[in-house]
């Protein structure tokens, strides 16, 4: 190297080959270009339209427990390719897609940790992997989580973002939603509180179950929510939709959910309410 590019390496305001890449964010709903460091130390959450972008298991646990401090709770193993199933791919080849993309074994990740000093037992839910999609694997790390949850004596928090059943496991993937419900209510009879905050997006068959079942219904801001999609919906009853519809501050207005709640107000919101619903555990 030159003594030349070593000055120009040395600028700061010297372009370099991988600024465009490594240095900006393009927020996905305004469009703006923004410092990643600045988008990062702001949640992943545009400084300039407030947009909350979608962010894996990694990036929940660290920004919700105290001082990023976590168990990593291992997932059960379950059938990859039960029924053999291809589209215009294999199903096996878009799984080892997913897990490249994302470094992840599938979509749905537990963790035990604390938030405002209380135990909990969170799941995280990553649209990155197959966009979130619920199979046989998500079915089995959410009954694993709310096991969990019982064994230590905690409330089970999960955070969702998926866009339905995943359609590679047919009715095995459908088999998740009653087996999901059937797991919160040995929670229940434990005592112990299920919260749930719903992200972007969640829908589909997620919707249809555990999404929907916590004790509080918390949302981050303009999260899509809802079963069918909007242009469903509409054709089905021959309707325009009012703006806004499926997106968490209507819900919000039309008692669907109990809170709005922006990223960074999360782990004070979600201890204040473990605090009330678990009092004794929190002592």
């Amino acid at each position: 190297m030159s003594w030349l590019d070593r000055v120009r390496n040395a600028l700061p305001f010297t372009a370099k080959r991988d600024t465009a890449d490594n240095l900006w964010h393009k927020c996905r709903q305004c469009q703006q270009m923004v410092f990643v460091k600045e988008w990062e130390d702001n949640l992943n959450v545009c400084p300039r339209c407030d947009h909350h972008d979608r962010i894996g298991a990694t990036e929940r646990f660290a920004q919700l427990f105290d001082g990023g401090q976590h168990e990593i709770l291992p997932a059960p193993a379950a059938p990859e390719d039960p029924l053999k199933f291809r589209d215009t791919k294999k199903y096996v080849d878009r799984i080892k897609a997913a897990r490249a993309q994302t470094g992840d074994r599938d979509a749905y990740q537990n963790a035990f940790g604390r938030i405002g000093s209380q135990p909990a037992v969170v799941g995280v839910q990553d649209f990155a992997f197959m966009g979130g999609s619920m199979g046989v694997a998500v079915g089995e790390a959410f009954v694993a989580g709310v096991e969990q949850a019982i064994k230590r004596g905690c409330p089970y928090i999960a955070i969702t973002a998926a866009g339905g059943a995943r359609m590679q496991e047919g009715t095995l993937s459908l088999m998740q939603m009653p087996r999901a419900t059937v797991a919160l209510a040995r929670l229940r009879r434990a005592g112990l509180p299920y919260i749930v905050l719903l992200t972007d997006p969640t829908t589909g068959g997620v919707t249809a179950s555990y999404a929907m079942l916590g004790d509080v219904q918390i949302s981050e801001p303009k999260a899509l929510i809802g079963f069918a999609g909007q242009r469903v919906i509409e054709n089905t009853i021959r309707e325009k939709l009012p703006e806004g519809f499926q997106r968490a501050e209507y819900l919000l207005d039309h008692g669907m959910i109990d809170m709005v709640v922006h990223r960074k107000e999360l782990p004070e919101t979600l201890g204040r309410l473990i605090g009330y619903l678990a009092p004794e555990k929190a002592a």
